[in-house]
């Protein structure tokens, strides 16, 4: 029997994207968005679509307005060659998922995926100021900077960030971007004491010191705090914000040349082979988290202020993951990343579809065609 090959479209205008996807949705067929494809397993264990529409089309910079600090992107802008470009006029887009070398625009926002710098910048839908979507009854529809249709009571930016093209298709965002710091420094603290560790990293997510990113790790018993400064005054400030960890008796130094140890902390939030689970929880939870990675032999990165923790874990259970949501509950433990045979055996997201989710997906897609079975 000949193997089903999957229909993809790849629209290169407004226009072209909405007449497409309301013509599938016509026609009662399963649509997939897709990026870079760097996070297309993420969710739920969605039937295999009908069709594929890709935003590799809608790949121009509309617009870079140096001066207010502020770009228009297609969707599916590369999120590198957008650094790249406003890097050249010394500023940043504050987003910096483990992925940067593949992901899109429209696919980091969709997933509402993030990196170290949300300590300081926001999560990305605070960075977003407009966003422009084609939905299924073929309309193309905006909000926020540049306007040209609103959907009366709806913040489509906000919406359609992390909803995993649930709700329709992305096409065009407005965001607003950050000077670039010129130097970085890190003050970092090492130690085998969980509760050590833990205890500076809350006085250090409490303190007075302006971070770039407050972050710590976790592996095999022995783990670091770490806190970022950007601009004139990195060195300084760095050396100030060492002093709690001094204190504490952990092993401290301050690196000048960070890149490295913050691309890994990136870098572990992201498995091919292994599971990630993220744990959405609060600063009291980091010495149980780093407890618990030990016992499930997980290693650990996570946002101090924000609590947000990854946990990495090889060979990966069904009861593993229960373990887990019945440790921290009633923080959610969302597994990311993971092997296909385990995806099968649980539920990702480990919490049922509320009735205010529903009602504004039948808003968007009545007929369920949008990326069915990914979010419920």
């Amino acid at each position: 029997m000949a193997e089903t090959v999957l229909r993809r479209e790849a629209p290169t205008s407004h226009e072209e994207a909405a007449e497409a996807l309301r013509s599938f949705a016509a026609d009662g067929l399963r649509v997939r968005f897709r990026g870079g494809g760097t996070k297309m397993d993420w969710g739920g264990m969605a039937e295999e679509p009908d069709v594929e529409i890709s935003t590799e089309g809608l790949d121009r910079i509309v617009e870079h307005n140096a001066g207010d600090l502020t770009a228009v992107l297609g969707a599916g802008v590369p999120l590198a060659r957008a650094q790249e470009q406003f890097a050249e006029a010394g500023q940043m887009l504050a987003i910096d998922p483990a992925d940067l070398s593949g992901a899109t625009i429209g696919g980091v926002l969709a997933t509402g995926d993030s990196g170290p710098l949300r300590h300081r910048y926001g999560a990305p839908r605070d960075l977003v100021l407009g966003m422009t979507v084609a939905l299924t009854d073929g309309s193309v529809a905006s909000a926020g900077g540049k306007v040209i249709k609103n959907v009366a009571g709806y913040d489509l930016a906000k919406l359609f960030t992390g909803s995993f093209g649930t709700l329709g298709a992305i096409l065009q965002v407005a965001v607003r971007l950050h000077p670039r710091p010129e130097r970085a420094a890190t003050a970092r603290g090492l130690g085998n004491d969980p509760d050590a560790l833990a205890q500076v990293a809350r006085e250090l997510a409490r303190s007075r010191f302006e971070m770039q990113c407050l972050d710590v790790g976790w592996a095999r018993g022995r783990g670091a705090v770490l806190a970022r400064f950007g601009g004139a005054a990195a060195t300084a400030q760095a050396e100030e914000a060492v002093q709690p960890a001094a204190r504490a008796g952990l092993d401290t130094s301050l690196l000048q040349d960070d890149g490295e140890i913050w691309a890994g902390q990136r870098a572990m939030q992201r498995s091919g082979r292994a599971t990630i689970v993220r744990v959405s929880g609060v600063q009291t939870q980091l010495d149980d988290l780093f407890r618990a990675a030990d016992i499930v032999g997980a290693t650990m990165v996570g946002r101090v202020a924000l609590g947000l923790s990854w946990l990495r874990i090889p060979d990966c259970t069904p009861e593993t993951i229960e373990r887990l949501r019945a440790r921290f509950a009633p923080s959610p433990c969302v597994v990311l990343d993971a092997p296909r045979e385990l995806r099968e055996e649980i539920d990702v997201w480990g919490r049922e579809q509320s009735p205010l989710m529903r009602r504004v997906r039948e808003r968007f897609d009545p007929a369920g065609v949008c990326n069915q079975g990914v979010l419920w």
